[in-house]
């Protein structure tokens, strides 16, 4: 996208809040404040932001904070209605100036900060990929307290009394939690023995029971990635949706370039003075996103001859494997970009 302030007359900036919304109208050529407004965040107050604009002008754009969190309901009408709307992230406190901080004055700078810039996002799309995004962050919840009750179910194991724990004893993870989950309290166990019983079968079944759950949301998760784009599946459905997930449609990471330093694997030169060839490591970006990319590596490094040949290439001119895997990665971020933004042909 070309700079706002060629293609649209008024700017809308929006900082948006879980019950309120702040907008501020500003001149797109000049930049200056032609109104304020605060609404509730609902869709009569959605509404009235519509009203607010139009009132300025009917060839106007929009530049919201949090459209995937506070803002969603509010992008969510206004890409109904083809509205154009620009993605800003929430301001550094330390860029604020001189520390101001209130909700009009964070809608003026969103509004002048989209009118500054020369590449503009645009909001991720929703339907599959916020299906995906959020049977994502319920899977992950899951396997992670499952995961949770696992290592209590162990530590409590260890130190539970002899009568239990001689009937754990040689068994692994899964095999304990199945043991766990049956237990049966005795009469004639002390209370130590009993409370422990009891909290270990609660601690299991909740573990099989999560597991269950990350399984069912794996299965939509595949579902929905099959009738997608169905040439990601080789990569393994986690990853498959957590691409998409970032991506979310075409055009809107403008290159691979971007698309890296979204996954947080492009490197950040770190030259002083006569050093030119530092770079350090990116920690910025999505890190789920980066997680996936370091899945594909570990696996190609142990399972693909080619990456193998490349890895021991590297090693010979004096990379270590963790510089390896950083290389691999930025390499994977060029290749998926391009399968994305152009899909194998279906004819």
């Amino acid at each position: 996208m070309t700079s706002l302030s060629e293609i649209v007359d008024v700017v809308i900036g929006v900082d948006t809040h879980v019950h309120t919304h702040s907008a501020a109208a500003l001149d797109a050529r000049t930049g200056g404040v032609l109104g304020e407004l605060t609404v509730g965040a609902t869709p009569e107050g959605y509404e009235q932001l519509v009203t607010f604009a139009d009132e300025h002008s009917a060839l106007g754009a929009w530049a919201i904070e949090g459209t995937g969190g506070h803002g969603s309901g509010l992008a969510r009408l206004l890409g109904d209605r083809d509205e154009v709307v620009v993605e800003l992230d929430r301001p550094e406190r330390t860029k604020r100036r001189n520390g101001a901080k209130s909700d009009p004055l964070d809608a003026i700078r969103a509004a002048r900060e989209a009118l500054s810039r020369a590449k503009l996002g645009t909001p991720r799309s929703a339907g599959d990929r916020q299906a995906l995004s959020v049977l994502l962050a319920a899977r992950r919840s899951a396997v992670e307290s499952s995961t949770d009750a696992q290592r209590q179910v162990f530590s409590l194991v260890i130190a539970a009394p002899e009568v239990l724990r001689a009937r754990f004893r040689g068994k692994k993870i899964p095999a304990m939690l199945n043991v766990a989950a049956r237990l049966r309290v005795s009469n004639a166990w002390d209370v130590e023995t009993t409370t422990t019983a009891t909290v270990l079968r609660d601690l299991a079944r909740r573990s099989l029971e999560l597991s269950a759950e990350a399984a069912r949301h794996e299965k939509a998760i595949v579902a929905i990635v099959r009738s997608w784009r169905p040439e990601l599946l080789g990569v393994g459905p986690i990853v498959a949706a957590t691409l998409l997930r970032a991506w979310s449609h075409p055009g809107r990471v403008r290159s691979e370039a971007a698309f890296a330093m979204l996954a947080g694997v492009a490197p950040i030169p770190a030259n002083s003075g006569q050093t030119t060839n530092r770079f350090c490591l990116n920690r910025y970006g999505d890190r789920q996103l980066n997680r996936a990319l370091h899945t594909v590596a570990l696996s190609r490094l142990r399972y693909d001859k080619t990456t193998q040949v490349y890895a021991e290439r590297r090693i010979a001119e004096g990379k270590t494997p963790r510089e390896i895997k950083r290389c691999l990665k930025r390499y994977l971020a060029r290749d998926f970009y391009r399968l994305l933004e152009n899909p194998p042909s279906t004819a």
